[in-house]
Order: structure tokens, then C-alpha cells, then sequence
């Protein structure tokens, strides 16, 4: 069964671009892992200092791997000083008819 999250990582304002630019860094590693479905990662509209990700895994155990990667450690290690809070993850599932 797929695993399916929203991401919102709330970022310091000074440090939005680098989140950003450290985001955008690892989107071609992350999509060519094989259990990476999708991968879209989004700034808010509003403007407000969050970065949103929208992901899909094959299952949970890719969605770990991810996490397990070295460039992934690396950005997440990068996020320590650059938030304001931590990451919000929400588990969604697909509405059924």
C-alpha cells in the first residue's frame, strides 16, 4: 500500500533560502529512489517561510530508506539551526468512494 505524506517545515526567514535551495538539492537523489513515487516539494503561496513536500512511497519502508540516505541526514542536520519548529508530518490516505 502506498505512503502518503504532507510535509511542512517551517523555516527561520533568514534561512529560507538556503532551506530552499538545500530542498531543492536533493530532488533528483529522492525521486530516483525506487520506492519514490513523487516528490514535490512547494513554498507557501502566501509567502510565509515554509517549505511543503508533498510525498508518495511505494510503502513505509521506502519512505525509511529516504531518510536513511546521506543527502537526506545532511539537510535534515542543515535544518537544526534554519527552524523555527519541527517538521510537521501528516500521514493521509486516499478518499474512497
Amino acid at each position: 500500500m502506498a505512503y502518503t505524506v504532507f510535509a511542512t517545515i517551517p523555516v527561520k526567514p533568514e534561512h529560507f533560502d538556503d532551506a530552499q535551495r538545500a530542498v531543492a538539492a536533493i530532488v533528483p537523489q529522492t525521486r530516483a529512489e525506487s520506492g519514490c513515487k513523487c516528490f514535490e516539494p512547494y513554498r507557501a503561496a502566501d509567502g510565509s517561510p515554509e517549505i511543503h513536500i508533498f510525498e508518495r512511497w511505494a510503502d513505509r519502508a521506502a519512505f525509511d530508506f529516504h531518510h536513511a540516505q546521506s543527502y537526506t541526514i545532511d539537510v535534515f542536520a542543515r535544518y537544526e539551526n534554519w527552524l523555527r519548529s519541527a517538521p510537521v508530518l501528516v500521514e493521509v490516505t486516499e478518499l474512497k468512494d
